[in-house]
C-alpha cells in the first residue's frame, strides 16, 4: 500500500479506470484518496467507456402478491460476472403489492398506481412522478428514448383496463407519449386492430430501433412499428421464421434482433435472427447450445418453454426462466460487434436467499458508477460480501 501511494494521481486514476463497477465500489471505501478519485465527475469509469455501452447490466425484480417484505431486486454485471442484491430502500424502491402494473425499460421502472393510474418512473437515486395517463391501463409496453431535448421521453403502448373487475380485451387503448417539459401525455393512434386479442406486455414484445417503436405478438408473430416522429403505425406483417412458436423482439445496438423458440423434428432450439427493418426479412445469427438451453429447465412437459423470457441491449441478449423451481436460471449471449459471431455462457445463480415471486420483471440498462456511489453503504456492503 505504501508503494502504491507513491504512484501519483494520474497513474492511480489510470489503473483504477480498468476496474469493473462492483470492484470500484469496494475500492472507493479503501481510503479517502481513492474515494476522491473514483467519485470525481471526471473519472473515466467502465460505465463511461464505449465498450460498457455494449455490456448492459441485467436487472431482475421479483414481486410477491401478498407481502412486500418478500420483494427482492438483483443486478448482474457482465464484466465482473457477478450478481448483487439491490437494497429495498428509497434508492431502489419496489412498489407495493397493490400496484396494478410494473414494467422495466432502459433503467426505469414504470408503475401505474391504483385508482389514479399515475405512472411513477424510478431510476436509481431519484423518483419522478408524471401527470396521470389519459387512459387507465395495466401491463402496457413502455419505451424510453431521447427526443430533441436533454430529457428522456416515454412512450406507453397497449395494455388492458378493467371494467367491472373484468379485462376489456376489445379496447386497444391509445398510444401516449410523455413530454417531460410540459408534464403532459400526447394521445396518438392506438395499436392496429390485429393486436386487439392480446395487447398487454404478457403477450407482446417491443423494441426501440431507428426512430421507431416496434411491437411483436409473442405468439401471433404479428409485427408493426410506430414512427416516433410522424406518429403513425406501419402496415402489420407476420414475422415468423420456420418452426417458431414463441418469439421476442430486441434492439441490440446496430441491429434489430428476433429471439425465439423453434420446434423441429430434431427437437427444440433457441435461435437468434437479425431483422432487416426495411423488408422485415430475417437471417440467422446463432443457436443456443442444447445443453445450455435445457439447463434452464428440468421438465419434459410440452409447455416448458412458456416461462422463458428474453431481454437484450447493446451486444448482449439475456435469456432466463421466470419460474421459481430452479431459482430463475439465466444465460447470456454476446454478439460480437465486429465479426457478428456469438458466445453463449451461463449466468451465475442468484445470491441466496431467493424468495418465491408471483411476478418477475426484467430489463437491461447501462449503469452509471456515480449513481451507484450515491446509493450509499447498503449497496457497497453487498458488493463487499459478493467479492469476498
Amino acid at each position: 500500500m505504501t508503494e502504491f501511494s507513491i504512484l501519483g494521481l494520474d497513474l492511480t486514476e489510470h489503473i483504477l479506470s480498468f476496474l469493473p463497477i462492483p470492484t470500484l465500489l469496494r475500492a472507493a471505501s479503501v481510503c479517502k484518496f481513492w474515494h476522491s478519485i473514483i467519485s470525481s465527475p471526471t473519472f473515466s469509469s467502465p460505465s463511461a467507456r464505449p465498450h460498457a455501452l455494449s455490456q448492459p447490466w441485467f436487472f431482475l425484480y421479483g414481486l410477491h402478491n401478498t407481502s412486500s417484505k418478500n420483494h427482492q431486486s438483483f443486478a448482474f454485471d457482465p464484466l465482473s460476472n457477478l450478481w448483487f442484491r439491490l437494497p429495498s430502500s428509497s434508492a431502489f424502491p419496489i412498489p407495493s403489492p397493490t400496484s396494478s402494473s410494473l414494467i422495466g425499460s432502459q433503467g426505469f421502472l414504470f408503475t401505474t398506481a391504483p385508482f389514479s393510474f399515475s405512472p411513477i418512473l424510478h431510476r436509481f437515486s431519484y423518483i419522478f412522478t408524471t401527470s396521470p395517463l389519459n387512459y387507465s391501463r395495466v401491463n402496457p409496453l413502455l419505451g424510453v428514448f431521447q427526443s430533441n431535448s436533454d430529457k428522456p421521453t416515454f412512450i406507453v403502448v397497449g395494455g388492458v383496463r378493467f371494467i367491472g373487475n373484468l379485462v376489456d380485451i376489445e379496447d386497444r387503448l391509445a398510444v401516449e407519449i410523455y413530454d417531460p417539459h410540459l408534464d403532459s401525455w400526447e394521445i396518438c393512434p392506438p395499436l392496429p386492430p390485429d393486436f386487439s386479442s392480446g395487447n398487454s406486455s404478457s403477450s407482446l414484445s417491443s423494441a426501440l430501433f431507428g426512430g421507431k417503436f416496434y411491437v411483436l405478438g409473442i405468439y401471433s408473430c404479428f409485427v408493426s412499428s410506430f414512427d416516433l416522429e410522424k406518429h403513425i403505425w406501419s402496415d402489420v406483417q407476420t414475422l415468423r421464421p420456420p418452426g417458431v412458436n414463441i418469439s421476442f423482439l430486441l434492439s441490440c445496438r446496430d441491429r434489430l434482433v428476433l429471439a425465439g423458440i423453434c420446434n423441429s423434428p430434431l427437437g427444440s432450439s433457441f435461435n437468434l435472427w437479425r431483422i432487416d427493418e426495411n423488408t422485415m426479412e430475417f437471417s440467422e445469427i446463432a443457436i443456443m447450445p442444447q445443453d445450455l438451453l435445457y439447463s434452464l429447465f428440468d421438465s419434459d412437459e410440452d409447455d416448458k418453454f412458456a416461462s422463458l423470457k428474453c431481454v437484450g441491449l447493446g451486444d448482449l441478449v439475456y435469456v432466463f426462466n421466470e419460474e421459481y423451481h430452479k431459482r430463475y436460471p439465466a444465460c447470456v449471449c454476446e454478439i460480437s460487434s465486429e465479426s457478428g459471431k456469438c458466445k453463449w455462457r451461463r449466468v451465475p445463480p442468484l445470491p441466496s436467499p431467493v424468495n418465491k415471486f408471483h411476478k418477475v420483471i426484467s430489463f437491461c440498462s447501462t449503469v452509471s458508477l456515480h449513481n451507484m456511489l450515491r446509493v450509499g453503504e447498503e449497496v457497497i456492503g453487498e458488493v463487499h460480501a459478493m467479492l469476498e
